[in-house]
C-alpha cells in the first residue's frame, strides 16, 4: 500500500517519481516559485516503485482529484503505467496523451482533472538548444533512441514534423529490451515520415551493435532511465560512438554511466555531449504553467532558465 501524503494547506505540486527526494527541483521549485509570484505554492514529492500495481497509482490520482489544494502533478518513470491505470479519471486527456499513452502532467482547470503529455513540446525544445541548425541535411545522419517509453516515442515524433520539410534523419532506430513495448511503439509510430527500425535489443551488446550501423554524425540518446533510478548503462563499455556524434543523455542526475561512457571518447570521436539539463528545465516549466495557470514563455522562461543554471553552478 502506497503511502499518500497528508491533505495540502496551501497550493500544492506533486512530483510523482521513484527517488524524488534527490532531485533538484524540491530545492529550485521554490526560487521559481517566488519568481513566478505563486505565494505559498509548495512541492512535494510521492515515490511510487517501479511497474506498481495499478492500484497505487489511482490512489495517487484519486487523491490528487479530491483534494482542493492539491493542483497537480509532474509525472516521471510512472507516465505510461499511470496513464493505462488511471486514465478513466480524468475528464480531460490532451491530444498527445491519447496518442502515446502517457501523461507528464496533471492538473486541474473549471473543476476538471485534466492529463496532458507535455515530452513532445519539452523534449522537442531541448533539442532545438543543441542540435545544429540544419544537421540533418547537411550531415545524412540517423538516430538511435536506446529505450521506448514515452520519451522515446516524444522524441522520434518530434524529428519527423512536417515543419521540418526535408531537415529530418535519414532514420531512427529504436531499441528496447521489452518485445511487447516495442511492439506498442511500432503501432502509435507508424506513419512517420522518417524511416523507422524496430530492434529487440535484450544486452548493452546487441545495443552497441546498432551503433555499429549508423554514419557520422548520428545522434545516439539514452531514454533507458538506466544510470538515473537504476545503475547501469544501455551500452556496454566497447560501444562505439559515432565521429562527429551527438550523445544525448536524458538524466542530468545519478550515476550516468552511459554518458560517462561517451566523455571517455569525446575528444578521439569529436563528440557533442549534452546531458539531461535542459530537458528538465523545459520539462518542469512546462508542467508548472499548467499546474499554476501561468504563462512561462519568453522573458519569463529566460527568467527562470537563468535561475536554474545559477542554482546548478552553485549545487
Amino acid at each position: 500500500m502506497i503511502q499518500l501524503p497528508p491533505p495540502a494547506d496551501r497550493p500544492t505540486m506533486y512530483f510523482i517519481g521513484v527517488t524524488t527526494t534527490q532531485s533538484s527541483i524540491m530545492k529550485l521549485f521554490p526560487i521559481w516559485a517566488e519568481a513566478l509570484g505563486l505565494k505559498d505554492a509548495c512541492i512535494k514529492g510521492i515515490d511510487i516503485s517501479i511497474h506498481a500495481p495499478d492500484e497505487d497509482y489511482r490512489q495517487v490520482v484519486n487523491f490528487i482529484k479530491q483534494d482542493p489544494l492539491s493542483l497537480g502533478a509532474l509525472v516521471t518513470t510512472h507516465k505510461i503505467d499511470l496513464y493505462h491505470a488511471a486514465k478513466d479519471l480524468f475528464e480531460y486527456l490532451d491530444p498527445y496523451a491519447e496518442m502515446f499513452g502517457e501523461l507528464s502532467s496533471i492538473s486541474k482547470l473549471d473543476g476538471k482533472l485534466c492529463g496532458h503529455a507535455k515530452d513532445p513540446i519539452s523534449s522537442g525544445l531541448a533539442l532545438d538548444a543543441f542540435v545544429p541548425e540544419n544537421h540533418w541535411l547537411d550531415s545524412g545522419a540517423e538516430v538511435v533512441v536506446l529505450g521506448a517509453g514515452g520519451s522515446a516515442l516524444a522524441i522520434s515524433a518530434y524529428l519527423a514534423q512536417e515543419k521540418f520539410g526535408a531537415n529530418i534523419p535519414k532514420r531512427i532506430h529504436l531499441t528496447n529490451r521489452s518485445a511487447p513495448r516495442l511492439a506498442e511503439a511500432i503501432r502509435i509510430l507508424a506513419g512517420l515520415r522518417v524511416p523507422m527500425s524496430y530492434h529487440l535489443c535484450t544486452t548493452p551488446e546487441w545495443n552497441d551493435q546498432i551503433l555499429d550501423m549508423v554514419p557520422p554524425g548520428s545522434l545516439i540518446i539514452n531514454a533507458t532511465g538506466l544510470g538515473k533510478d537504476r545503475p547501469g548503462s544501455p551500452l556496454s563499455d566497447l560501444a562505439h560512438f559515432p565521429a562527429n556524434g551527438i550523445v544525448w543523455e536524458l538524466n542530468y542526475r545519478g550515476t550516468l554511466e552511459f554518458m560517462h561512457q561517451a566523455e571517455n571518447v569525446q575528444a578521439e570521436k569529436k563528440l557533442i555531449i549534452e546531458d539531461g539539463w535542459t530537458y528538465f528545465v523545459h520539462g518542469w516549466t512546462q508542467v508548472i504553467a499548467e499546474v499554476f495557470h501561468v504563462d512561462i514563455t519568453g522573458a519569463t522562461f529566460d527568467r527562470c532558465n537563468d535561475l536554474a543554471m545559477k542554482f546548478r553552478q552553485n549545487n
